[in-house]
């Protein structure tokens, strides 16, 4: 088999292209050992497979949160609403307890599920690949719900570096 070729660009341009691309924004949930909640903001989620239920998100190999959401069986995929803006700057950027004052349910499995979330997706941790500096979670659905009123709240949208609520065209 031929192998890539070296590319022909540099790192900033490479951010630069993918920030072309708008992805929806969730929070991944976990409970440490411990039992200390853990979440963190992720762009990369997508769906994998219908049958069986499978999604996939990555995580940079040198998050803190990196051994946890390796060692847990279980987490949660939120999807970010638009109103929800604060919540992704919180587990993005909050140091110490992320979850101090966020309003939040226990799914099956225990995994915090949040409150207000346009969908959730309750997931077995299947499998693990270690891909360049990201380590790719690819997730068994188990259980999944949808917000009440989804058909009529916008989802949070990040493209070129920005946030962006959704409108319908």
């Amino acid at each position: 088999m031929k192998r890539a070729s070296p590319p022909n660009f540099d790192q900033a341009a490479f951010k630069q292209a993918l920030g072309q691309f708008a992805t929806g924004v969730t929070v991944i949930t976990t409970r440490a050992a411990s039992g200390q909640l853990i979440g963190i903001t992720a762009s990369s989620f997508n769906s994998v497979s219908l049958n069986p239920p499978l999604v996939l998100w990555s995580l940079a190999t040198r998050s803190a949160s990196m051994p946890v959401f390796q060692a847990n069986s279980h987490y949660v995929v939120n999807v970010l609403a638009a109103s929800q803006l604060d919540l992704c700057k919180r587990f993005a950027t909050v140091k110490g307890d992320r979850f101090e004052g966020v309003s939040h349910a226990e799914g099956d499995t225990g995994m915090p599920v949040l409150d207000g979330a346009l969908a959730w997706f309750e997931c077995h941790n299947r499998s693990r690949y270690e891909e360049g500096d990201h380590v790719i979670f690819v997730g068994e659905v188990e259980r999944c719900g949808v917000h009440e009123n989804a058909a009529e709240i916008a989802p949070l949208i990040f493209q070129n570096g920005q946030f962006h609520g959704l409108k319908s065209i």
